[in-house]
């Protein structure tokens, strides 16, 4: 159910950093449906529904407000190019295989979830990505309710899934069992359903109320902004939902959907646009999803990937890291100069990401807060943007950057200092340097941590950092891995030290911060490290958790700022985050075929393929391999989109 813009699953940040596109790790490839039993859990949902009486109410349509004000939004502006064209393949790469096809439940935040959900899925209402207002998706219209926290929804009646069953509240009503359902293994959605689900109203096949357990002033998110899940498809949802679901592709609201003969082993997965999507002649969506085919190969290397591209194997690339915006692909490469790569930067407006260092704080010594501290004084990230990003990128303050008011403003993170990093691990008891330089206590202990890593192109880095760390006496040993390797890994709470992050929504107005430091997010009530949980740096503080719980539930703007600086202010004390880094716009580097429309993208687009806007002219890479056989060449194009930017 929850959907793509709220984020219920977080997805690391640093994943879209490492290619054309993003990846997952090995499988073992589709499983065979008949491997398991029978099983029809009608009686479990049904039993449920009955228990629960007060999240699940089953009315008639005569018991529907008649002085509701219905909207739509179809009076905001169009999405995308009038010139857009439908067919081709969009190449891409990904650095490994994915591990499931799954959206919910155990790996399934890494991967394609982009393409299966967070980038296409259609909620019953969008928020616009250039202007205020939501825009219809699977909802023909809805009404809000403020005084009581409710939206009423009506479900279009033409929405229907992939395969064509008819999207109905059968579907609404399913999606809140299947993220309470322990079977299910989704805890962030779980808690979602758990705290901000009063009540769901039933009235007819189409026609649905939620009501939000606090007036909160973006309530309608909560409601427009999610997806149901097909009932029919989950008819065998049980225990051993995460292998029975691992490999079968789920019916989607999306326009591109994967048959089973596009899944190559270890190799490759092939997405085909939906001839039969329902949306694909409506206003906001018409111009959207236009190539035919998008076909994602497994590339383990950062550099062959980029290799690839510039042989023309792949589409369009990411351009973020100054190697290859000035090295790998500069304005003078013939490649660009010759007008067969366009180089552009666009420059959005978003909340930032979590990009930095997490510290497992079960994993002693990190267990001490002097330790943590003199870890942020001894990382000399001013070096590693001025060296590695050529000063492109900034310094993050917070993990909460960019929301505006929310975010606070006043925090500064701590600077790269030997004598305060010194100072910090002498408190720890780590007073004396070994022959090479690393701090040890009385009991020999070496100051020495395992960094671990999915993100490859990040490595160089990674060394500069660990460079300048051991001036402070503090080492670092680099663990550069396969991207959902590290990422289990640091779900299992297997790390000491990870470089890693979230991608914030872009409908996101506040922070979140329950699923990444609430106790409940990172201990089972035994005590004991809850795994496949977001809480990498197993953070427990119980004066923080009432602090959270109340800025969750607060229906006042003003307090939740009041509570949200609190909670920053608490984090900023702990220290089990290092800030990062970041950029204030996305660089990107297609060939000419790949074509965008006049302003190229959307303000909230976190990457340059978020609302699907190109679209590929064949012709036009016929054209440009001809060309390029024969030495014909085209104007250069190298652009900067500024309309969004904020400094």
């Amino acid at each position: 159910m929850m959907k793509p813009s709220l984020h219920l699953f977080a997805l690391p940040v640093a994943s879209v950093f490492l290619s054309a596109c993003g990846g997952g790790g090995e499988s073992d490839g589709p499983d065979n449906a008949s491997n398991f039993p029978p099983h029809d859990n009608t009686e479990d949902v049904e039993a449920l529904y009955q228990s629960m009486p007060e999240l699940f109410t089953f009315a008639s349509i005569e018991d529907l407000p008649k002085d509701l004000k219905w909207e739509n939004g179809m009076d905001l502006p169009e999405i995308g190019s009038p010139d857009a064209k439908k067919g081709g393949t969009t190449y891409g790469a990904m650095p490994d295989f994915p591990r499931t096809l799954r959206t919910s439940g155990p790996d399934s935040t890494g991967g394609i979830r982009r393409y299966l959900l967070d980038e296409t899925a259609m909620t019953y209402a969008v928020r616009h990505p250039n202007v205020d207002g939501h825009f219809p998706g699977l909802a023909k219209e809805w009404a809000i309710d403020r005084e009581n926290a409710t939206v009423y929804v009506r479900i279009d009646p033409e929405a229907k899934w992939s395969d064509g069953h008819p999207i109905t509240t059968e579907d609404t009503a399913f999606a809140l069992y299947f993220y309470l359902s322990e079977h299910t293994g989704a805890p962030f959605s779980k808690h979602f359903v758990e705290t901000k689900i009063k009540n769901l109203t039933i009235y007819d096949d189409l026609t649905f109320s939620t009501t939000i357990s606090e007036n909160k002033p973006d309530f309608p998110a909560y409601v427009l902004e999610v997806t149901p899940k097909p009932r029919h498809f989950y008819i065998e949802h049980g225990p051993d939902f995460a292998q029975r679901y691992n490999w079968r592709f789920a019916p989607t609201t999306a326009a591109y959907i994967i048959k089973p003969e596009d899944i190559k082993k270890g190799r490759s997965i092939k997405f085909t646009r939906n001839d039969h999507w329902w949306a694909k002649d409506r206003k906001f969506w018409k111009n959207r999803y236009n190539p035919d085919f998008i076909e994602l190969t497994v590339i383990r290397d950062p550099d062959k990937t980029f290799e690839s591209f510039k042989r023309g194997d792949l589409d369009m690339a990411r351009l973020d890291l100054s190697k290859y915006w000035y090295e790998q692909l500069p304005d003078d490469d013939p490649l660009v100069k010759d007008g067969y790569i366009h180089k552009v930067t666009f420059y959005n407006d978003i909340p930032r990401g979590s990009l930095g260092l997490w510290l497992n704080t079960n994993k002693p010594p990190l267990d001490n807060v002097h330790v943590r501290r003199g870890i942020h004084y001894a990382c000399n990230w001013d070096i590693v943007i001025d060296k590695f990003f050529r000063g492109d990128w900034v310094r993050l303050k917070t993990a909460s950057d960019g929301y505006g008011d929310a975010s606070h403003q006043d925090i500064e993170p701590r600077e790269f200092s030997v004598e305060k990093a010194r100072e910090e691990f002498a408190k720890a008891g780590f007073t004396k340097r070994g022959p090479d330089g690393v701090l040890v206590n009385d009991q020999g202990q070496r100051l020495s941590f395992t960094l671990n890593t999915g993100a490859k192109t990040f490595g160089d880095a990674l060394t500069i950092l660990k460079q300048e760390a051991l001036k402070a006496g503090v080492e670092f040993n680099l663990e550069i891995m396969e991207q959902t390797a590290s990422w289990k890994k640091n779900q299992e709470k297997n790390h000491e030290i990870s470089f890693t992050g979230f991608a914030s929504s872009t409908s996101e107005i506040y922070p979140r911060y329950w699923d990444f430091w609430h106790t409940d997010s990172g201990y089972k009530e035994d005590g004991s490290v809850k795994p496949q949980t977001n809480n990498f740096t197993s953070t427990t503080i119980p004066d923080l958790d009432p602090v959270i719980t109340a800025y969750d539930k607060s229906e006042s703007h003003e307090e939740k700022i009041k509570l949200a600086h609190q909670i920053e202010e608490t984090l900023y004390d702990h220290a089990a985050w290092v800030p990062g880094v970041d950029t204030i716009h996305y660089r990107l580097g297609y060939w000419r075929w790949v074509k965008w429309p006049e302003d190229f993208n959307v303000k909230r687009s976190e990457l340059a393929r978020t609302a699907w806007l190109h679209w590929i002219d064949e012709e036009a890479r016929k054209e440009t391999k001809e060309a390029m056989k024969a030495g014909k060449t085209f104007d250069p194009v190298i652009k900067v989109y500024d309309q969004y930017r904020v400094d």
